[in-house]
């Protein structure tokens, strides 16, 4: 099974990979920083996890407010850096690791928590700017770990409370322990302390709060959990809030751990805090474990005994991603003209294999869904090429319209809404 080896908080300021870029870490007034986060590094060098579930919240960059969830895991096989206006920084992608994210995501899903799901998105200062000055990295090799993104929805209200990311932790917990692969996983909370970037109370901090909220963290994190999201504003000022997603990293561990290292400092706009505590799980005497992934499995259970039924799964999905973005894309105007137009162009834009090539030019409707296609964007090129949802119902069936017509209670043809 998998371990958890202990938890590390940090601050995911800006300020830090800015630092970083710049090379500032023997200036005093940046030093200090990277002072604070050696034991961290050293700490993840002598552990050497296989994995970092690393939890942190989105700045507006891949996520925006017409979409906006409250959980959501990445489920990719690497992340890359963002663009925030100033050019991505140089950095190599992180690596995911999707089989422990889908396992998360399931056991999460089970657990009732409704969990959203991403991939091809690139990532902004939340995940990369503390994992810069954490870990050491190279353009050519990439980082020493994979990483697995969860992001929560902080800046957009209702946001999930306290006692809310206290739970996740708790099923995060369930989630990576039932993990059958022998691996060792560190939980990385980032986010706050005290800040406030907007309004006439930007530039608030509360140091006295930063130390007690630390200090309730590793000693009575359920206290933590009765506070209410205006309560934590009021403390450590709006933005500061988001501290609450390190009661997802401790409710991740047991009750009891060992803090190892802490430390504080404040240089401009967001006290920086740093963390480790230490696992101190206990293994009880029964099969726990064994009966969370039966409880995981239970809503699929028996479907694939199902004959001709492929479940549009996280796997699935992630396999047909190219395929899939780019039927997608089918809702656009221009993209359909040059689909019918000129589709040789636009399979070699989008960097088709030659099966996926083959696959949308027979119109292999069956073919598309064995490969990994989702149906309802097969019905969209139906609709752009003049194939009625009919005709591909009947070849799903290996039939002529008319012998899959005949199954039917009223013969008619249809396709999704549209003016052609």
């Amino acid at each position: 099974m998998a371990r958890i080896l202990g938890g590390i908080a940090v601050s995911h300021t800006p300020t830090i990979g800015f630092a970083v870029d710049h090379h500032k870490q023997q200036d005093p007034a940046w030093s200090p920083i990277f002072q604070s986060f050696e034991p961290l590094q050293r700490w993840l060098d002598e552990k050497k996890p296989d994995a970092l579930v690393y939890i942190f919240n989105d700045h507006v960059t891949a996520f925006f407010f017409d979409h906006y969830s409250a959980f959501t895991l990445g489920i990719d096989n690497e992340y890359h850096v963002a663009d925030e206006g100033g050019g991505p920084r140089d950095l190599p992608p992180v690596k995911g690791d999707a089989a422990l994210s889908r396992h998360i995501g399931t056991s999460l899903m089970a657990d009732e928590f409704d969990m959203s799901f991403f991939m091809n998105k690139k990532l902004d200062h939340g995940l990369f700017s503390p994992l810069s000055a954490l870990l050491p990295w190279q353009q050519d090799e990439g980082w020493p770990t994979r990483v697995i993104p969860l992001q929560i929805g902080v800046l957009q209200f209702p946001v999930p409370s306290a006692k809310r990311c206290y739970k996740l932790g708790q099923a995060l917990r369930r989630a990576i322990e039932s993990y059958p692969e022998d691996i060792d996983v560190a939980i990385v909370a980032t986010g706050g302390l005290s800040h406030q970037v907007h309004g006439e109370r930007c530039g608030f901090n509360n140091t006295d709060w930063d130390a007690q909220f630390v200090d309730m963290l590793v000693n009575d994190p359920e206290k933590l959990t009765e506070m209410t999201i205006s309560e934590y504003a009021t403390l450590g000022g709006l933005e500061g809030s988001e501290v609450i997603m390190w009661l997802v990293m401790r409710g991740a561990l047991s009750a009891n751990v060992t803090e190892t290292w802490r430390d504080y400092y404040l240089p401009s706009m967001t006290g920086i805090a740093t963390l480790i505590l230490e696992n101190n799980a206990r293994i009880p005497p029964v099969d726990t474990l064994d009966r969370h992934r039966k409880h995981m499995a239970q809503q699929l259970s028996g479907v694939e005994n199902l004959p001709g039924t492929y479940p549009f799964t996280h796997e699935r999905s992630l396999n047909g991603l190219r395929l899939n973005s780019f039927l997608h894309k089918l809702t656009q105007p221009a993209w359909r003209a040059r689909f019918l137009n000129t589709p040789q162009e636009l399979y070699d834009k989008a960097g088709l294999s030659q099966e996926e090539q083959r696959l949308l030019t027979e119109r292999d409707w069956r073919g598309l869904i064995q490969y990994g296609a989702s149906f309802f964007l097969l019905e969209k090129m139906g609709a752009v090429v003049g194939v009625s949802n009919l005709h591909i119902y009947a070849a799903m069936r290996g039939q002529t319209l008319e012998e899959f017509q005949k199954t039917r209670n009223q013969q008619v043809t249809y396709s999704v809404a549209g003016t052609r």
